[in-house]
């Protein structure tokens, strides 16, 4: 395979990696559209447009081997094939899978796949490259002659005695096609690029009635070629070439002599570009820019930086607000005070409107990652003989591109388990009347600061029984503490590693991995995963995440005299209790909040030896995981703040129990807790008396970060 080694090759390759993603995936949606159209044509048009910027593209890029199999397959698309024996669905999805095989090769330099399979297809589709040849051509029966004019015929002459070859071209322009002026005009100029336009008729600035192109062009390229510029999704429907019989004009055309330069000017390059990418739909705006032109492409990481730079101007936003409350507070009856609080007022606000503009240049359309699940649905539930429909809604909510990437694999865990466990097969579903195909629900909203992802089936449901026999086979949990599980405990087994309820192993399901990534990712995240499920009628997934991962609302609280905060929103609840309300349960301590029994994790030190000594408030944050509900226990509470995450490294705090630090606007250093290693902690040891959790913090944190003045 060819490669580029320069920085233009570079960037160009990038930048096609980039957009090829984008083609395969509307391969993919146009083939699930024939899947239930076989005989829609603009679906097969729309496919043939896809694979024919593919096939420019990847030539740009000097990636040959692809190029010509887009070609092949171009080509192939380019008659009627709607009564073809070769399913389109199917040539298009395995079109999609070898394209991105070979786009995978081509990244990591690595050996092309096997493209037989998608040739054999193509072979089968269409006509072979004689008959094609022939067909592209043969002069058409009906074609009337064309009399050229005497300056024609003299630069045909010209060029024949140049050695040059001189084709009559025959180009129909298609039926849909709204701008058959422009049409024509696109033609010329894509000629242009491999021959010398003599002649056409229409000619140029006549009206634009003609659905018929007749071009008189001189060339060394082949016919093949010549054919291959004509044809021009949406602008041709058909292209033939043949040997030009030039004859003399007669006196009806003999004031007609006009030179074709103009149509290979230079000024008109522009459009040659967009025949080779698109089609007149390109061209009908009024306005000589197009969209594309505005959009400009930036790396992620200089949005970034620029985050990272609004970060610092919160910071330096919250030291200035606590300098005028001091200054505020020691003259009240300063006159510069009501100045200085006016300025703030405009600085906080410009601010926040910068921060959240910066936000939206991060924010992508949530259906950048719906689209790959159509296919992926459809191919599982082929896989394992069950019929599956998706319904998709919100694919417009935007959320942050970093945390759309991060969510990518969970989500796929998800979606795969509601095909390979949730529904059940066509059989199943009819025994208790349901319809054959089993529905699967993918939305998107926000819910105040949160992003909200739920993923449903109307499936079989989970079954608390089997869960429970699958956690003691697998010495998940012993048979004591199981009996003493409420139901959302039980159903959070499911996300333990190394379980699965799946009772043979697939390619979908069985393996045992899949929820336990699920919830680690969304922890890891600082967001959340709650499972609801109903026997017989259904599971949900819902997955709740922070729009951004730079900027939070926290909450801060001290323990032993120390500040530390976590994210806001997963706090459900705050209480005030009584260290004699609190209870040790099988040497855990816990606490009795409306009926229900709530386990407690304390993060300062032991508590007394003597449990009827201690005395004192306590405030207890109430933590809702994913159905299960945790109580932190801290000593006190210093309020709410928006606080810009800096990540740490091991140096600085060798804990994971925090998971990063942030600078309030008096100077002091919060420590950030890592929610996830704090439950983590808790799960493998429920004893009261472990020594545990932010006491490892003291020992191992920086003295600079973790001094707080008193």
């Amino acid at each position: 395979m060819s490669q580029f080694f320069d920085d233009r090759g570079t960037e160009m390759r990038d930048l096609f990696f980039e957009t090829a993603q984008d083609l395969l995936q509307s391969l993919n949606d146009d083939a699930l559209k024939l899947e239930k159209a076989p005989q829609d044509t603009e679906t097969i048009r729309s496919i043939r447009r896809t694979v024919h910027t593919l096939k420019g593209d990847a030539a740009a890029c000097g990636f040959k081997e692809l190029s010509e199999l887009a070609h092949l397959l171009e080509d192939a698309l380019a008659v009627d094939v709607t009564s073809s024996p070769v399913s389109l669905a199917e040539l298009g999805f395995t079109a999609a899978d070898v394209f991105s095989s070979m786009l995978a090769a081509y990244r990591q330099q690595g050996s092309l796949p096997d493209s037989t399979p998608l040739k054999n297809m193509v072979r089968a589709l269409s006509p072979g490259p004689e008959a094609s040849r022939e067909s592209s051509t043969r002069k058409p029966a009906d074609n009337p002659q064309v009399v050229w004019t005497e300056y024609e015929i003299v630069s045909a002459k010209a060029a024949q005695a140049e050695g040059k070859n001189v084709f009559h071209v025959s180009a129909q322009i298609d039926p849909l096609c709204t701008m058959p002026i422009a049409a024509r005009q696109l033609v010329a100029n894509a000629l242009a690029a491999v021959a010398d336009v003599l002649g056409a008729r229409p000619e140029p600035g006549s009206p634009g009635h003609a659905k018929t192109l007749d071009l008189l062009v001189a060339t060394t390229a082949s016919e093949i070629d010549i054919i291959g510029k004509c044809r021009i999704p949406t602008v041709i429907s058909q292209a033939h070439c043949f040997e030009a019989r030039v004859a003399a004009p007669t006196s009806e055309n003999s004031d007609s002599v006009r030179p074709t330069a103009e149509a290979a000017s230079p000024e008109h390059e522009h459009m040659r570009e967009r025949a080779t990418s698109g089609g007149p739909e390109e061209n009908s705006g009024a306005k000589p820019v197009s969209a594309s032109e505005n959009v400009l492409r930036v790396d992620a990481e200089r949005i970034d930086v620029v985050l990272n730079l609004v970060g610092e101007l919160i910071i330096g936003k919250s030291m200035l607000q606590q300098v005028v409350h001091e200054f505020s507070h020691r003259y009240p009856k300063d006159p510069l005070r009501a100045r200085f609080a006016d300025a703030m007022a405009i600085q906080s606000r410009v601010l926040n409107d910068l921060q959240r503009s910066v936000m939206k240049v991060r924010m992508v359309p949530v259906a950048q990652l719906f689209r790959r699940f159509p296919r992926l649905v459809r191919d599982a539930a082929k896989r394992l003989n069950k019929q599956a429909q998706l319904i998709i809604s919100g694919q417009d909510t935007d959320v942050d591109k970093g945390l759309l990437d991060a969510i990518a694999e969970p989500l796929t865990h998800i979606v795969r388990n509601a095909v390979g466990h949730g529904l059940e097969t066509t059989a199943e579903r009819a025994a208790v009347g349901k319809p054959g195909a089993g529905k699967i629900r993918l939305d998107a909203y926000h819910q105040g600061n949160q992003l909200i992802v739920e993923v449903s089936d109307d499936g079989r449901g989970i079954d608390e029984d089997k869960i429970k026999a699958k956690a003691l086979k697998a010495n998940l949990v012993a048979a004591d503490e199981l009996e003493r599980m409420s139901h959302s405990e039980i159903l959070d087994l499911v996300f333990r590693p190394g379980f699965s309820t799946a009772d043979e192993i697939t390619e979908i399901s069985g393996r045992g991995v899949g929820l336990d990534v699920v919830r680690s990712v969304l922890l890891r995240l600082k967001g959340t995963v709650e499972l609801d499920t109903r026997p017989g009628q259904g599971t949900s997934f819902r997955l709740k995440l922070p729009l951004t991962l730079a900027i939070i609302k926290a909450l801060l609280f001290r323990v032993e005299h120390r500040l530390y905060a976590i994210p806001l929103n997963a706090v459900a609840e705050i209480a005030r209790a009584q260290e004699t309300d609190l209870h040790l349960v099988d040497d855990c301590e816990v606490v009795q909040l409306r009926g229900q029994v709530l386990p407690l994790v304390r993060l300062g030190r032991k508590p007394a030896a003597d449990w009827n000594e201690r005395r004192g408030k306590i405030f207890v944050l109430v933590m809702a995981l994913g159905g299960r509900r945790l109580g932190l226990i801290v000593d006190s509470l210093d309020g709410e703040e928006e606080l810009v995450i800096k990540a740490l490294d091991d140096q600085t705090v060798a804990t994971d129990l925090v998971s990063g630090a942030s600078i309030l606007g008096d100077g002091r250093v919060v420590l950030i807790m890592n929610l996830s290693a704090v439950v983590e902690r808790f799960a493998r040891s429920r004893s009261a008396n472990s020594g545990l959790l932010l006491s490892d913090v003291e020992r191992n944190h920086s003295p600079v970060s973790s001094e707080v003045p008193q």
